[in-house]
């Protein structure tokens, strides 16, 4: 608590934790407000399994708003509606030199969420070349609606051997679009890359489709086993009774 001495008295700055109450100093105006204590944090293994998720959401967050639309629709803001999504994902387990930025290309990556039919997409191949083959229908593509294509790269930072997975974007083009049996493909050798995944998200006046990354990227399967656990949690103290919840809380926008 500090305290500071002024010609009208003594004027506390600091939590009074009991009462629920934070008193500080703005501007020479002295602001109070209620404060919550939530106690010591609880360290428990499936606790920490859910921290290593948001922390995995947040740095997919980071990567993925570099991309020159977000179609997240959902949700309150477009950040807490890819959070809510991207925390359904498996827990990936790094160490701490890795942990802050470390991001992983996986299957189910959610790159939108809206009201719009969702388009089902899968990788394969269309006479021997690979392609993204999706349930769109041929001559049922209105012009009035856009299909846009997000594609992740997982990449492995030279030094640190930092994995991350970095996204783009682009509008495709009607000419662009293969038919296959009365559907829709994308026809292109880059879809057989093994460090890459895509999703096509319907866009039309705003409105989108809910969409995730099908990928055939593995390299986050290696940081998912209970041995990749057991070397990111080496050190740590974890009380051993999983039955109490952690508290909830709500990420801060960033």
């Amino acid at each position: 608590m500090k305290k500071n001495i002024t010609g009208k008295g003594l004027m506390l700055i600091g939590s009074l934790r009991k009462a629920g109450i934070t008193i500080y100093q703005r501007q020479g105006q002295m602001v109070t407000r209620s404060s919550h204590s939530y106690g010591r944090r609880s360290n428990t293994l499936s606790q920490y399994d859910q921290r290593q998720k948001m922390r995995h959401s947040i740095a997919l967050w980071k990567m993925l708003r570099f991309c020159e639309e977000l179609f997240f629709t959902e949700g309150r803001t477009a950040y807490l509606n890819f959070i809510s999504l991207a925390n359904r994902l498996p827990a990936v387990y790094v160490t701490k030199v890795l942990m802050k930025d470390a991001s992983f290309l996986m299957p189910g990556i959610p790159v939108s969420d809206g009201k719009l039919p969702a388009v089902k997409e899968e990788l394969g191949e269309v006479n021997g070349v690979s392609a993204l083959i999706t349930d769109l229908k041929y001559g049922e593509w209105p012009d009035y609606e856009d299909l846009w294509l997000y594609t992740g790269v997982q990449q492995v930072e030279i030094g640190l051997g930092l994995p991350r997975a970095r996204f783009k974007m682009r509008k495709v083009l009607r000419e662009e679009m293969t038919p296959v049996d009365g559907h829709l493909a994308l026809v292109n050798e880059e879809f057989a890359d093994e460090m890459k995944g895509w999703a096509l998200v319907r866009v039309i006046n705003g409105r989108c489709s809910p969409q995730t990354i099908v990928t055939r990227c593995t390299l986050y399967q290696q940081y998912t086993t209970e041995e990749a656990r057991d070397r990111a949690t080496e050190g740590y103290r974890f009380i051993t009774d999983d039955s109490k919840p952690e508290s909830s809380w709500e990420p801060l926008e960033i």
